[in-house]
């Protein structure tokens, strides 16, 4: 288990430190600020913060001291003549679709390239930007192969987009920029092969590179979409997190607005694997254990309707068998009036530990792979990010 827990919340990164037996506080940074998503670099140690600034719009900060200070690094930017199709929900009219200049509106994620890629770092954005950068931070560049896919509507560099069709959807979460753009918030590199790169968008779907971003592919055969007029179309999932085995990467989950879904084959395709007599169906995070491919961990919610802890009890699912069975873990959890919503990247594991946070500020940490439960902390800030470093 890493000794190390770092939390991004609504006011501040937290970084914590398990001695003597209990968690404790190593460092506030970024104090009263909306920290998106933190996390530790583990080629450099370097820990990473996606600011949300209400005034000042996004940032990215670094620790290279443990999270005890903190410095601006380079900043993202789209480039001048980045563009998208505004709205996926209507056919073009005779002078095209509506076209909006891309903006940063959220730095939603951070990704670290493999061992052999010193200095590769990438960055998930709203409204929908994959960012590289190949410095350790210091300068940033938009990976235009995506961004320029058909399915965004081509290279609107270039093109006016007149007889496109975006089929790329936003994301509720861009909602308070006044915008509904589409936002990628997962990015899991392969570490036996970094040159492998697979992301989820919402809403898009499961997109992966195995040539280190020159060209993409979608991956979302055997996925459906209720809320779509065609089920099992090409694009348009609301994946709302993906992980990969990490030492097995052929085992692939992902927790998707219309329930749970599993790939033993690389993603090649996908099977749904909920069960709603367990719970297990709608939800935000997931966690893979990083040598058997086939346990998992979510945090249920009672739906899409009631993002809460059904029926007032918090538990974790868990699956050993690649979703065929489902377990609810609640030892050491409240079990009434709880009202906990997890966020996507609100879960995390480590060896036999796990840890997960809420937006009602509480933090529990199990040792035992989910059996039992302990209590943390019950009065942090809405959390938005726990991760082990």
């Amino acid at each position: 288990m890493s000794d190390t827990l770092i939390l991004a919340t609504r006011k501040g990164t937290f970084v914590l430190e398990f001695r003597n037996g209990r968690w404790h506080q190593a460092a506030h940074g970024h104090q009263g600020t909306n920290v998106a998503y933190a996390a530790k670099d583990p080629r450099t140690g370097t820990i990473w913060a996606a600011l949300d600034h209400g005034h000042w719009g996004s940032k990215l900060s670094r620790s290279t001291d443990g999270g005890q200070t903190w410095a601006d690094a380079g900043q993202i930017k789209y480039p001048e003549g980045a563009r998208y199709i505004d709205s996926p929900f209507t056919e073009p009219g005779p002078e095209g679709p509506a076209i909006r200049d891309a903006r940063l509106l959220k730095l939603w994620v951070l990704g670290f390239g493999g061992a052999n890629q010193p200095g590769r770092l990438y960055c998930g954005t709203i409204p929908g930007g994959l960012f590289v950068s190949n410095d350790d931070g210091e300068t940033w560049e938009l990976n235009r192969p995506l961004w320029n896919d058909e399915s965004r509507g081509g290279d609107l560099f270039t093109t006016d987009g007149k007889g496109k069709k975006q089929l790329w959807f936003g994301t509720p979460a861009s909602a308070n920029t006044g915008e509904f753009a589409a936002g990628i918030h997962s990015i899991d590199v392969n570490p036996r092969n970094p040159d492998d790169v697979m992301i989820a968008v919402s809403c898009a779907g499961v997109v992966q590179t195995t040539d280190g971003g020159k060209t993409w592919r979608p991956r979302n055969k055997g996925m459906a979409v209720d809320f779509l007029p065609n089920p099992e179309p090409e694009w348009g999932f609301d994946v709302h997190f993906l992980q990969r085995c990490k030492n097995d990467p052929r085992h692939v989950w992902n927790q998707n607005h219309v329930g749970v879904y599993y790939s033993d084959n690389g993603a090649e395709s996908w099977t749904k694997v909920d069960n709603k007599e367990k719970g297990v169906h709608f939800g935000w995070p997931v966690a893979v254990d990083a040598n058997d491919g086939r346990t998992a961990w979510l945090v249920p919610q009672k739906s899409d309707q009631a993002r809460m802890a059904i029926d007032g009890g918090l538990f974790v699912a868990r699956t050993q068998d690649g979703g065929k069975t489902w377990e609810q873990l609640r030892e050491g959890l409240p079990q009434e009036w709880c009202f906990d919503t997890v966020y996507r990247h609100g879960l995390d594991n480590s060896g036999d530990a796990l840890a997960f946070g809420s937006t009602n500020g509480n933090l529990y940490v199990s040792e035992d792979r989910g059996e039992s439960w302990h209590t943390v902390g019950n009065n942090f800030p809405p959390i938005h990010s726990v991760r082990f470093a």
